[in-house]
């Protein structure tokens, strides 16, 4: 069963107010013209004030195929967020399992740059659906963020999944301020689709380039609000997971972690050390070839995003997804308790049946539904060096900020976290502890004034993919204001 939503309460009371007027209207018709003119006033108020609620059922999800039975609501579709270049973003939104109309809103952003929400955050993390082996069909999450809050996926920037453009040189200038500009639309156009979530507590997460994502958005955000009287975006806090931060201090901090964790030797570790300079723009050819010697010839074959747990050898000669690190690229073959699930989210997302049930591909995109875009990483237009000014700033205006590792990554690990975050300079208030899920410890923390860093252990970069229960122990904590357990 499906609750009754928001906008079927509101047609519902607007058909008895057009019945009631209409009644009215006949008792005095005979007053004539002026009757006449504030009977229309009043149905075109009715109307107009129906139109939005319209849209938004237009966007149900009645059921996606092969999906369990629900308790909960869903809706996806597409906002305009330029008319003139034709750009659209594709959402999947999930409510809560309970009380939805009492739990607060998380919008949830993948990173890349360049990949879907849809395929991770929703298909592999925290949303209420894991897809099978063949594609075939879902499973319930029993970790699924959506049992604490309201949760909307988004694709961004246009050119990613299903979210598109009908301008091609937007593929090929996409930058970190463009993104955040548009997903500022985005939300201000989607709130007046599901008017129920204007001034709803809202919050922002994400992992890896969404280091970027996530705080520019808060700001954009903050700046907005600030320029409005009454804000429809009640923004509280946003927390990221193994995000990319600061070029100079993450670039350290990896090279750290990967020379403390065995996998390159002394030599090549004081030979990227002494030929890498981290703040140029450009790397130098002796940089490029002890970057490349360690990956090539020490690493082995093994998943970066998870150094202890198999990799997908169906993806190994693939494409691979690329994150930066200074002024060089790694490259990413898989990451995932099982590492071939991205797989399945192709397989699921391509199928017509499953697009036509989440209103997607309308506009007949020329290209096949990918997890990662890489058009869009290749030509990546802008790119802030470091994200500690934005968070000083919000800090200061006192959300609530957390940041957490999964640590056994090596792309963007928990080192260079440690290391970019140590540079704000925060007081302490809370040492250094261990954390528990369970009997087991489950990371360890250190709260800031005014923010709090976790490690969640034996966590590669999708944390809640590899360590579902302890990040929902985390994200319930981190909604509730409240310390992660200190004991068992």
């Amino acid at each position: 069963m499906y609750s009754l939503p928001y906008n079927s309460t509101v047609l519902a009371l607007g058909f008895i107010f057009k019945r009631v007027v209409a009644k009215m209207v006949a008792a005095v018709q005979s007053k004539g013209f002026v009757i006449s003119i504030c009977y229309s006033l009043f149905l075109f108020g009715i109307v107009a004030a129906n139109a939005v609620p319209k849209q938004q059922e237009l966007d149900r999800i009645s059921s996606l195929p092969g999906q369990p039975p629900v308790g909960f609501s869903q809706f996806s579709g597409y906002v305009t967020v330029n008319e003139k270049h034709g750009r659209g973003l594709f959402y999947w939104f999930t409510e809560a399992t309970r009380v939805p109309e009492k739990k607060p809103l998380l919008l949830w952003l993948n990173g890349g740059p360049g990949c879907s929400s849809v395929a991770y955050g929703a298909s592999e993390e925290i949303g209420p659906f894991r897809i099978n082996k063949t594609g075939s069909s879902l499973y319930l999450n029993k970790y699924s963020w959506n049992m604490e809050a309201n949760i909307l996926f988004l694709e961004s920037p246009a050119g990613v999944g299903f979210s598109y453009t009908n301008t091609s040189s937007d593929l090929k200038d996409s930058g970190d301020d463009r993104t955040a500009q548009d997903a500022l639309i985005f939300l201000t156009r989607w709130m007046s689709r599901f008017p129920a979530y204007k001034h709803r507590e809202f919050y922002i997460a994400g992992e890896s380039y969404a280091g970027h994502y996530v705080p520019q958005l808060a700001k954009k955000i903050h700046d907005y609000n600030k320029a409005h009287s009454n804000p429809i975006i009640n923004l509280k806090g946003f927390m990221v997971g193994n995000a990319v931060t600061d070029n100079y201090y993450d670039s350290i901090g990896t090279v750290t972690f990967w020379w403390s964790h065995s996998m390159i030797s002394d030599r090549t570790y004081k030979s990227i050390m002494k030929h890498c300079n981290f703040t140029a723009e450009k790397s130098s050819t002796r940089c490029d070839d002890a970057v490349s010697y360690a990956i090539n010839h020490e690493f082995g074959d093994i998943d970066q995003y998870s150094i202890y747990t198999p990799s997908c050898l169906a993806l190994t000669n693939k494409s691979a997804r690329h994150i930066r690190l200074g002024n060089t690229l790694l490259h990413r073959q898989i990451s995932g308790y099982d590492p071939c699930t991205e797989n399945y989210a192709e397989k699921y997302y391509n199928r017509p049946d499953v697009q036509k049930a989440m209103h997607a591909n309308t506009t007949g995109i020329p290209y096949k539904w990918t997890a990662c875009s890489d058009v869009l990483i290749k030509n990546w237009n802008d790119s802030e060096n470091s994200m500690l000014p934005i968070y000083k700033e919000l800090i200061a205006a006192g959300l609530r900020i957390w940041v957490f590792s999964g640590d056994t990554d090596s792309v963007v690990p928990v080192t260079a976290t440690r290391f970019s975050l140590s540079h704000l300079n925060r007081h302490i208030k809370t040492p250094w502890y261990p954390w528990y899920s369970g009997n087991q410890v489950g990371g360890w923390t250190e709260v800031y004034e005014g923010l709090t860093f976790a490690t969640v252990r034996g966590a590669g970069h999708e944390v809640p993919l590899f360590q579902p229960r302890r990040a929902f122990i985390l994200f319930r904590s981190f909604l509730r204001g409240e310390k992660l357990p200190n004991s068992r």
